[in-house]
This record gives structure tokens, sequence and C-alpha cells, in this order.
């Protein structure tokens, strides 16, 4: 008999496997879902509620600094563009006779990219500004919703 034989008949077997335990796997957390459910927190959601705000609050604190950072970090890739293409410029400027039509061309790229690039970041920065906002109105609606 070949080795190909029992590859086959191995895979196949492996398969059969896989889909059993992966279905076992399913009925098993279906099953723990049914029984352990806790219906006592059903009777009183008041003491939900208090954990509700205070999880509220890190929201909101948690999207300001993350919108702060991500902020920055939209800063940092701009300067950084930035710094690039002036840098690029100047290269083309060294490589080339003074005040070529090349290094001419590559000065006005560089201006035009800065000048993207402070746009670009601004209308990032709104953005980011109008997510974190969205966010905080949403978790005050929630708030808001539950009485406190």
């Amino acid at each position: 008999m070949k080795l190909k034989f029992f590859a086959g008949h191995l895979t196949v077997l492996g398969r059969f496997l896989t889909t059993a335990l992966l279905c076992v796997s399913a009925i098993a957390f279906a099953w723990q879902g049914a029984l352990f459910s806790n219906t006592a927190a059903l009777a009183s959601p008041n003491t939900h509620l208090i954990a509700a705000a205070d999880a509220g609050s890190e929201v909101q604190g948690k999207a300001s600094k993350d919108a702060g950072r991500t902020k920055g970090f939209v800063r940092d890739t701009t300067d950084k563009l930035k710094k690039t293409a002036k840098t690029n410029a100047a290269k083309v400027d060294r490589a080339t006779d003074n005040d070529s039509a090349i290094a001419r061309k590559a000065k006005k790229d560089a201006a035009r990219i800065e000048r993207k690039a402070d746009k670009d970041s601004a209308r990032t920065q709104n953005a980011i500004d109008k997510t974190k906002r969205a966010v905080e109105g949403a978790v005050d609606n929630i708030k808001d919703a539950f009485g406190k």
C-alpha cells in the first residue's frame, strides 16, 4: 500500500474530527449560556445602572484621551511629510544647476505637498473631534435614558 492512500484517509478523518469538535463546542457554549443565565439581574436592574454610569464616564474619558493622541499622531505625520517634501526639494536643487526648471518644479511640488498636508491634517482633526463628540453624545443619551 502506498503512503498516499493512508494520507488521503487521514485527511478525511481529520476533517471529520474537526467538524465534530466544532459542533460539540458550539452546542456546549449554547448550553452553558442557557443553564447559567443570571435571572436575578433582570429582577433588580438598578444595581447595574450605577456601574453603567461609571462606565459611561470612563468611555467619555477614554474617547477624549484617544482623540488627543490621534490628533497628536496626525500632527506628527503632517510634520514628517512636510520635512520630507522640503528635503526632497533641497536634494533636487543641489543635484541640478542653480534655478533650473526641475529645481523650480521640485520647490513648487514641495509647497503644494505642504499645503495639501496642512489641509488634510485639519480635515482629519475635525473628523476626530466630530467622532469624539458623537461618542460623548451617545454616552450622554444613554445616561439620560437610564435617568442618571
